[in-house]
């Protein structure tokens, strides 16, 4: 625990790299419950330290302001969009919204998605609400399929009040709890018991959002790779093939498409259109770089059905850390690699190399990173063979304060676990895959090289002999696997 939080009264791990930031609150359409819970919160960010501002303005990190529960918010009113532009900000802060619902509000919207998601294809009936477009059922169902109920509620309550990142609050005249929702679909709770530690925890949650930053600026260096060059490797073939292999089993789920959800204006001013669900990429060890799928939110990216032109080139990360170096290719689009390049390629850093030889067809050893491909979706594992596949922890402060994507907290998050992994430190190793799950988001495998198999093909094959068993419902907070048979460790919650 850093020194500026020593005093806290939360015992949990919080992240070594918070700082004090400045926090402007702005209520919008506020209930007597939410006017209080920004006084109290605000309390506490300025007893820590932090810089509580009247108004927003260039030095302003954090923007919190109200809308009312299950009624649409308009977007001229929104200050996802309005912003900048009402307080002449150089740039939008990170922007929370709360929102105050009663337990028979909350309970009554969960039950009414429980019975819609229970039937065996979405009935528009079920998913038409104020403010939302006439296609919102298909994306409100399949998210639903995904996380459960929840996050069907967090959808329609993201769409109706204009904003991503969300604080949901339950109670009659006082918070009994709150959830804190984000753009993957994190949403943990904090209990209201105590209260000192019910506004510490979300304090910190929003610090924990606030303190780090996106590493989505990549870089083009180098030469143009060649087409024939291009044409003549084999991974983009097999990325291609990876794709369908995973699509069969239903790894990835649709992009989520704003306009699917709500019609805004404009709304690429404000947040991307769309965002797919993960990423995938291997190794080329001809172009010694990582090949990897495309950014969701430069255009749809149909993962089951890839073309080259969804494919990017990353050999390494900019020495800032903003984002990823990139090559392109001559002769097709270069779109930006995935918001997760950096985390991708920067897992290698600290792990040992290996040499590829005539078993891999080469006359002459090429040397190569010891992890082969890897697998970044919003899923989580429920069990694995312990004797095949490791799982690698996370920093512990990551368990209780999760981060979200694209961010240069997840890729050192990733990075860490990783790098100190007994079976990708030891290549002789006989578990072929690792992995780790990253609470509210999702998981990250990897596979090692094996003769005779093709890039992602060991993990396909695991998760069809049971070896690793995927589950869409990703914890929200601390877990364990519990070891119950030689060959079978087993997911269990701790809160």
């Amino acid at each position: 625990m850093t020194a500026a939080f020593s005093s806290l009264s939360i015992q949990k791990p919080i992240h070594s790299w918070l700082r004090p930031i400045h926090i402007a609150c702005v209520n919008g359409d506020a209930t007597p419950v939410v006017k209080q819970f920004h006084q109290e919160l605000l309390e506490r960010f300025s007893r820590r330290g932090h810089i509580v501002q009247t108004e927003p303005d260039a030095e302003t990190n954090v923007l919190i302001t109200s809308a009312p529960f299950g009624q649409p918010l308009d977007w001229r009113q929104a200050y996802l969009f309005t912003a900048r532009r009402k307080f002449n900000l150089p740039h939008l802060p990170i922007l929370f919204t709360t929102l105050h619902a009663t337990p028979q509000q909350y309970q009554k919207l969960l039950q009414h998605f429980e019975k819609a998601l229970a039937k065996p294809s979405p009935d528009a009936e079920d998913f038409r609400f104020p403010g939302l477009a006439p296609t919102a059922h298909q994306t409100l169902y399949e998210q639903g399929k995904r996380g459960g109920p929840i996050l069907s509620l967090l959808r329609l309550v993201q769409a109706q009040a204009k904003c991503i990142r969300i604080l949901l609050l339950i109670g009659e005249d006082e918070p009994l709890e709150a959830y804190t929702f984000d753009l993957v679909g994190a949403h943990p709770r904090t209990a209201a018991e105590q209260k000192e530690f019910f506004y510490e925890d979300l304090m910190l949650r929003i610090l924990t959002a606030a303190c780090t930053q996106e590493i989505t600026q990549h870089q083009v260096v180098g030469e143009l790779i060649p087409f024939e060059l291009w044409s003549s490797l084999t991974t983009p073939a097999a990325m291609r093939q990876a794709g369908q292999e995973l699509g069969k089993r239903h790894f990835f789920t649709s992009m989520v498409r704003i306009a699917d959800l709500v019609n805004v204006p404009a709304i690429a001013d404000a947040v991307a259109s769309q965002y797919s669900e993960g990423c995938f990429a291997t190794w080329d060890p001809i172009l010694q770089a990582l090949i990897t799928t495309i950014t969701g939110s430069a255009r749809p990216v149909d993962k089951d059905n890839l073309s080259d032109d969804e494919l990017a080139v990353i050999i390494g990360v900019r020495p800032d850390g903003k984002g990823a170096l990139v090559r392109h290719v001559d002769g097709k689009r270069n779109d930006p690699p995935s918001s997760e390049a950096v985390e991708l390629i920067l897992m290698d850093r600290d792990l040992p190399r290996i040499s590829l030889g005539e078993a891999w067809g080469f006359p002459s050893p090429v040397e190569a990173p010891v992890t082969r491909s890897k697998l970044h979706g919003h899923r989580s594992i429920r069990a694995f063979d312990p004797n095949l596949v490791e799982h690698v922890h996370l920093d512990p402060a990551y368990y209780a304060y999760p981060v979200s994507c694209s961010t240069e907290a997840q890729a050192h998050a990733i990075h860490q676990a990783f790098s100190q992994s007994e079976a990708l430190r030891n290549p002789h190793d006989p578990r072929q895959v690792v992995f780790t799950i990253m609470p509210g988001h999702g998981v990250v495998i990897v596979e090692k090289w094996v003769e005779g198999k093709q890039p992602f093909q060991v993990i396909w094959e695991f998760m069809d002999q049971g070896l690793i068993q995927i589950d869409p419902r990703i914890p929200q907070g601390n877990f364990e696997f519990e070891t119950i048979k030689p060959n079978l460790a087993v997911l269990r919650l701790l809160e």
